[in-house]
C-alpha cells in the first residue's frame, strides 16, 4: 500500500523550511554583534535549540566559531545531533556541543552571544521565572555580550485564529487555538497538510504565556541588562508583504500582526 505523504513527511524538515531563515538569522546576529560591541562574535549558546539549525551553521561559518546547543527533550537533541553530523565536517561537529538541560539555570562557559529565539522563552508565564531566565543569560554572557530574542504580536495574536501558508509541496497552518485575556496563557499548535488530503495534525504544540514588548525590556533590564533596543520587521508597501529588514524603533503603528527582535546587550 502506497504510503502518505504525511507518512513519508519528517515534521522538523518541514518546520524549518516554514519556519526558520538559518541563514538569515546567523547572518542578523552577527550583524547585531558587530554593531554593539565593535568586534566579531565567536562563541554562541542557543537556547530551546531543537534541531539546532542555527548551532549547525554558526559552526560551520568559520574555523574559530564553538557553540552550545541546549535543550530539555532528549529526544529532539538526538536527532540534532544525528542530522548535524549528516551536514556538518568532523571538525565543524567537535565545535558543537549538544547539552541536556534548563536553560533558566545552566550555567555554560561565558559566550558572546545567547539566543531564545521562536518565542521559546514565552515557556516561562511567570515574572519571576522570566526574569531568572534572564538572569542566567546575563551570567553565561561576556562583559561585552548579546541576549538576542524576538516576539510577536499586534492584536490578531489576541485572536483564536488559523493562518495557511502554501509551499511547494506541503500548506504550513498556523493555529492559535486558544487564548486567555486575563492570564495571557496562549496555546498554538502547527499543522501540516499535504496535496494527497493526508496531514500531520498538532505537529507541535505550544503553551506560553504572551509577553508585551514593554513587560519583556523591564523584565531584561531587571535582570541587569544596560541597553535594550527592540528591532521591527519591515514592510514592503508595493508587494504588500513583511521583508527581510528590521529597524530600530521606539515607537510603532498598532498593527494587526507584527515581528521583532530585542537585542540585549550586558
Amino acid at each position: 500500500m502506497k504510503k502518505k505523504l504525511s507518512q513519508k513527511a519528517d515534521k522538523y524538515e518541514l518546520y524549518e523550511e516554514a519556519v526558520q531563515n538559518v541563514d538569515f538569522e546567523v547572518d542578523f546576529y552577527q550583524k547585531m554583534f558587530k554593531k554593539y560591541s565593535s568586534r566579531k562574535a565567536k562563541d554562541l549558546r542557543e537556547d530551546f535549540c531543537a534541531s539546532a539549525k542555527i548551532s549547525s551553521k554558526w559552526v560551520s561559518e568559520c574555523e574559530d566559531h564553538f557553540a552550545y546547543a541546549i535543550d530539555l527533550d532528549e529526544k529532539i537533541l538526538k536527532y540534532a545531533k544525528k542530522i548535524s553530523q549528516d551536514d556538518l565536517t568532523i571538525n565543524q561537529t567537535k565545535r558543537l556541543r549538544f547539552i541536556k538541560a534548563n536553560s533558566i539555570n545552566y550555567s555554560s562557559p561565558k559566550v558572546d552571544i545567547v539566543s531564545a529565539c521562536n518565542f521559546s522563552y514565552w515557556v516561562f508565564k511567570k515574572r519571576d521565572q522570566l526574569i531568572k531566565y534572564f538572569k542566567n543569560s546575563h551570567r553565561c554572557l561576556k562583559k561585552d555580550g548579546l541576549f538576542i530574542l524576538d516576539a510577536f504580536g499586534g492584536y490578531e495574536a489576541h485572536q483564536e485564529l488559523e493562518e495557511r501558508t502554501k509551499y511547494k509541496n506541503f500548506t504550513y497552518v498556523w493555529d492559535q487555538d486558544s487564548f486567555n485575556p486575563i492570564t495571557n496563557d496562549l496555546t498554538c499548535f502547527i499543522h501540516f497538510e499535504f496535496k494527497d488530503k493526508s496531514s500531520i495534525n498538532k505537529a507541535f504544540r505550544y503553551d506560553w504565556r504572551l509577553w508585551s514588548l514593554q513587560e519583556i525590556k523591564e523584565c531584561l533590564n531587571e535582570a541587569g541588562f544596560k541597553t535594550v533596543d527592540v528591532y521591527m520587521q519591515g514592510w514592503d508597501e508595493k508587494k504588500d508583504e513583511e521583508t527581510e529588514r528590521f529597524y530600530k524603533m521606539k515607537k510603532c503603528d498598532a498593527d494587526p500582526g507584527w515581528l521583532a527582535y530585542i537585542i540585549a546587550k550586558k
